[in-house]
């Protein structure tokens, strides 16, 4: 079973569960949980220490090995793996000399390697270092022989294990020897096992009563021990197993009664995710009995449940260390794990299975059912990871390796052919292509909340669940999900937990100003971001109206718009809203600041795959109301839609509004300014100053569109009323409102210069307007109003004395709410409206609302 618990490349073997009665019985779950548990002493006295191959690759990491090994313990223990790549090299060995293939230059290199280390760690051949593997080699040599000669199955099954042989000469050349206290344990000599269904089991008894009496022969305090072998009761050579080492270390760990065991890899220890999935993945300080054994039946290489009974059976800690990085404390595994500001230790992802699923209307209450089907998948040789049984017991699933489905669903459909025939069974199913993801921790146990949170999480993340197990003891929620989720999956739980920062995929259409002062300002805020509120934005796609820039790893956000200028492709909506939805990613959102109608039409598909989508264009909230409910029901199960900025820019005017709504709140009517432009030209407007030259001061200022007429016509105004009126529930569709435009009707069609020419036209209507207002002692104001008849309408109005709209600053957006709470005295939102700034500042603060949503703290 695979693991992305830990990258310590330990991988414990599938061993026998059937031991010796002095051991725990490691095939039952609960039995890492039990058997009399002793205090470990503070400082240890008898250490055992057990060095992965890949801390024993050369000369120069034996050196090291030995270095470790000098911590001060009265009595050490040094048990060994072959040196990295070994075991890999004796298998292809073997198996060529079966197959009758040439095995010589092989076994040569082999030879040659272990003879330089050798020469190297021994060069006066003070301990017989070379002679020893010589002899060793040759005897490989000769067994080689005798299979390419005749097939024997017991002997290929024992020629791997010479590795650890021959390592343990090596090492114990490096320690010095016998002059420094040390000797050396063949394995062999020692450990007995015997078969079993699942691997090999110890026979502890006669372990114990050889150990002794080598130990009687042996007064040296420290010891050399060759992991990974063993012989059975007959005396034949064997193994424990593929990469069987740690079960080893375990093992004579419990046989010499250490105090403490620690198992040397090349990682700095457990880790709460496969980091090659989840990069912020952290390395767990501590962890329980009852953790590990959890993880270990999930799969985690390092933390097979056998190696861990031997030493909980004597209470001994065991810490996973990197050698590489011997400053690094590692994980310790005792009785306790230290307490956690998480519930969830851990997060392991099991893949290439699939659930097999027995549906029967006759089984309700029907005793035997379970005991039935999987003493049918045992028969059949088929291994069960995980099991789910709703209470209806109308349906029974399990999750089970990929390659054994159809074979496990033959048992099945055999065990059950008479209840199929009586109906009382209906079908039995596969679901291919499925992973299990586990989440594990002591601190889930009595505590309300860990699997909503789980679920949540998977859920935001858009990942169905096929099937969910958790076990009494709660230290473990299984999930079964599609393998093409797994990784999403694994990241969103990891965040969820607090475990890494929550990661967001963002893609930007549009580096105008807008899109461009939303970088700058992504780019200021990111590192606080991280830093506070472990928020991970990644700016991964952009895009304008021809092209696009697809980012393999994400982009400075200051660098962003740099990026689609120099290197980029042809722009294609699907594609880029495809690779935004990273599949290694939880989730996604995609920033619209195009104005584009045509990339608007594709908000209802990106929301219903799950993308969120922030904009601050006018065209999805105003546009088609078919469109409009379209992406409303899409958000109802898909990803969030947040448009704050369409209205009034930064101001909180949606959310305003929303909050009313939501409170139980009527909404009669809305009035007010909503264009900087506009606000701007009517709040300088005195008479004495020609309106045409205020329009030209204010293109100049950059305050109106690149064509006045844009603003001057009153479309903008509508549509942001539409968007209003919409929110508010009603079916309003921009054609509805009664819209007022300042360009007289021979302007519109001309070009832009010739209507710059010909600007002084706009003066005489609204002159006489202000002249007629002005005699009656009022002002002129551009206004949007929806009123309770439902009227929606939008231009020049002359506000009544008092109005909020007369008291404006300058580009000042304001809209004024009457409710039923807020009748006499409205409501007012007030602030400024326009600017590249103050709009990405809104669209930001869509962005973050829908971080907070998916779990972010920002």
């Amino acid at each position: 079973m695979s693991s992305a618990l830990s990258q310590a490349a330990l991988e414990s073997p599938a061993l026998d569960r059937d031991a010796d009665a002095s051991a725990p019985d490691a095939s039952d779950p609960d039995a890492c949980l039990s058997g009399p548990i002793a205090r470990p002493a503070p400082l240890p006295q008898r250490h055992a220490h057990k060095f992965g191959g890949s801390s024993l690759a050369d000369a120069d990491r034996y050196r090291v090995a030995v270095g470790l090994l000098d911590d001060g313990a009265p009595q050490r223990l040094a048990v060994v793996s072959a040196m990295q790549g070994v075991t890999d090299a004796l298998v292809a060995l073997t198996a060529a000399a079966r197959a009758g293939q040439d095995w010589a230059p092989a076994w040569s290199a082999l030879r040659k390697r272990h003879v330089e280390t050798a020469d190297s760690l021994d060069p006066h051949r003070r301990h017989g270092t070379r002679e020893a593997i010589e002899a060793e080699c040759e005897g490989l040599r000769q067994a080689l022989e005798r299979l390419a000669a005749q097939d024997d199955a017991a002997l290929a099954a024992a020629l791997p294990g010479l590795g650890e042989v021959l390592s343990s000469y090596l090492i114990l050349a490096a320690l010095g020897g016998a002059a420094a206290g040390w000797s050396r344990l063949d394995a062999r000599e020692v450990l007995v096992v015997h078969p079993g269904e699942m691997g090999v089991g110890v026979d502890w008894a006669a372990s114990r009563e050889r150990l002794a009496d080598w130990r009687r022969r042996h007064d040296d305090r420290h010891v050399v021990i060759t992991g990974f072998v063993a012989r059975d009761a007959q005396g034949q050579d064997t193994t424990l197993g593929r990469n069987g080492s740690d079960f080893s270390a375990a093992i004579f760990a419990n046989l010499f009664d250490a105090d403490a065991l620690t198992i040397w890899t090349d990682v700095d220890g457990v880790l709460s995710a496969d980091p090659r999935l989840v990069p912020d993945a952290v390395c767990l300080p501590s962890m329980s009995y009852a953790e590990a054994c959890e993880l270990a039946y999930f799969g985690a290489k390092v933390l097979h449940p056998q190696t861990l009974a031997p030493v909980q059976q004597r209470g001994i800690p065991l810490r996973i260390r990197n050698t590489r990085n011997p400053q690094a404390p590692g994980t310790l595994i005792s009785l306790h794990s230290q307490p956690d500001a998480v519930p969830v230790k851990g997060l392991s992802l099991v893949h290439n299975l699939a659930v097999l699923e027995l549906v029967g209307n006759g089984m309700v209450g029907v005793p035997g059912t379970a005991e039935r089907l999987f003493g049918a998948l045992r028969g059949a040789g088929v291994s069960v990871t995980m099991i789910s049984q709703g209470s209806s017991e109308h349906s029974i699933c399990c999750a089970v390796r990929a390659d054994q489905a159809e074979r496990g669903r033959a048992a099945i459909l055999a065990a059950f052919a008479d209840a199929m025939a009586d109906g009382q069974a209906q079908d039995v199913t596969v679901t291919p292509d499925v992973c299990v993801l586990a989440a594990v921790g002591d601190g889930m146990v009595g505590l309300p909340g860990v699997a909503a949170q789980l679920f949540d999480a998977l859920a935001k993340a858009r990942v169905n669940l096929r099937a969910i197990a958790q076990g009494a003891g709660e230290r473990n929620i299984s999930v079964a999900i599609a393998a093409r989720d797994a990784t999403r999956a694994l990241r969103a739980a990891h965040s969820a937990f607090w475990l890494s920062p929550h990661c967001i995929s963002i893609g930007l259409i549009g580096p105008g100003k807008v899109g461009r002062a939303l970088l700058a300002q992504l780019a200021a805020a990111q590192p606080r971001f991280q830093r506070n509120s472990r928020l991970d934005l990644r700016l991964r796609a952009l895009a304008d109206s021809r092209r696009m820039h697809l980012a393999p790893r994400a982009l400075a956000f200051e660098d962003g718009a740099a990026a689609l200028s120099e290197e980029h492709e042809a722009l294609d909506l699907e594609r880029f809203a495809e690779h935004v939805r990273a599949e290694h990613i939880p989730h996604a959102l995609i920033v619209d600041c195009s104005g584009s109608d045509a990339v608007a039409a594709h908000y209802p598909q990106w929301i219903a795959a799950g993308i969120h989508v922030v904009t601050p264009s006018k065209h999805a909230g105003a546009g088609p109301l078919e469109r409009y409910q379209a992406i409303r029901e899409a958000s109802r199960n898909g990803g969030q839609f947040r448009y704050e900025a369409t209205v009034g820019a930064g101001l909180p005017v949606i959310q305003t509004l929303r909050s009313l709504l939501d409170t139980g709140d009527e909404l009669t009517e809305v009035e007010g300014i909503l264009s900087g432009t506009l606000a701007w030209l009517f709040n300088r407007y005195d008479g004495r100053t020609a309106f045409s030259e205020l329009v030209r001061e204010a293109h100049a200022l950059g305050y109106t569109e690149p064509d006045p007429r844009d603003d001057l016509s009153g479309t903008d105004v509508a549509r942001k009323l539409v968007i209003l009126a919409r929110e508010a529930g009603r079916a309003l569709s921009l054609e509805q409102i009664e819209v007022e435009s300042l360009v007289p009707e021979a302007l519109r069609e001309v070009s832009k210069e010739e209507f710059f020419e010909r600007l002084h036209e706009l003066d005489a209507p609204l002159q006489q307007r202000f002249d007629t207002a002005r005699a009656a002692g009022l002002s002129l104001r551009y206004l949007a109003r929806l009123g309770r008849d439902g009227r929606a309408s939008v231009g020049v109005v002359s506000p009544p004395p008092g109005h909020a709209a007369l008291h404006g600053a300058l580009t000042d957006n304001l809209i004024q709410f009457r409710t039923l709470r807020y009748a006499d005295n409205p409501l007012v939102v007030q602030g400024p409206g326009a600017g590249p700034d103050v709009t990405a500042a809104g669209v930001f603060g869509d962005l973050l609302t829908i971080a907070q949503a998916l779990g972010a703290r920002a």
